[in-house]
């Protein structure tokens, strides 16, 4: 009896052991090349490697204060991005980052840490030209000009709306002047449109007026 259940447990161990070391071994690598760009005071983007040859259907992302123990995750799958924007981030603070891939059999190793710092709000990246080939600047810079060009964009949708906005007032004040004309004309009292007869003139004024001659019949 006490033979049977050795033989059990090492074949349930065994098995266990073969699972084990199956999905390890499927599991997808590491992500490489871990790095931090376009910094500001409140947010920055992670980016990442990831080796050929292996699927991978998402990523997963543990954010860190450098001097506190409160830990943020980020999981996305069914995605082929090896990017990610990291938001609400506090101004001249530390953060330490790693990156896990997540394949179809689990997730990688965390990658290396990273550390990196937000900027102040008031800090400017400087412009010169030996910051040019800065990822930071370059995606500064990127983003400054989408942002003036929807900018461009709203004043011109702004625009063509308050021309239509006018215009449509425009046609709407000819159309009830006109309105109005009409009814004056239809409402005009009969005596503005009509003389009568005795008021100036006419044969009524003819019989008392002075200047015509009478003549009396007298009957005999």
């Amino acid at each position: 009896m006490a033979r049977l259940l050795v033989l059990v447990n090492s074949v349930i161990l065994l098995l266990f052991g073969s699972d084990v070391f199956l999905v390890g071994a499927n599991r997808p690598p590491a992500p490489v090349n871990v790095s931090v760009m376009h910094l500001r005071a409140d947010s920055a983007t992670v980016s990442w490697e990831v080796p050929e040859g292996d699927i991978i259907i998402g990523f997963s992302i543990s954010q860190q204060r450098q001097e506190g123990h409160t830990q943020r995750f980020i999981r996305e799958v069914n995605t082929t991005s090896r990017s990610c924007v990291l938001w609400d981030l506090e101004e001249e603070t530390d953060y330490i980052i790693q990156v896990q891939s997540i394949g179809l059999y689990g997730e990688s190793q965390a990658s290396k840490k990273v550390h990196f710092r937000t900027l102040k709000k008031t800090d400017r990246i400087p412009s010169n030209s030996s910051n040019q080939d800065d990822p930071t600047v370059q995606g500064l810079e990127k983003s400054r000009h989408l942002q003036t060009g929807e900018m461009i964009i709203i004043v011109v949708v702004l625009l063509m709306w308050a021309a239509v906005i006018a215009l449509f007032c425009r046609q709407y004040d000819i159309i009830k002047d006109n309105d109005s004309s009409n009814n004056k004309e239809k409402v005009k009292p009969s005596s503005e449109r009509s003389t009568p007869e005795h008021h100036s003139g006419g044969l009524l004024r003819s019989k008392f007026n002075p200047s015509v001659p009478s003549i009396n019949i007298i009957e005999v």
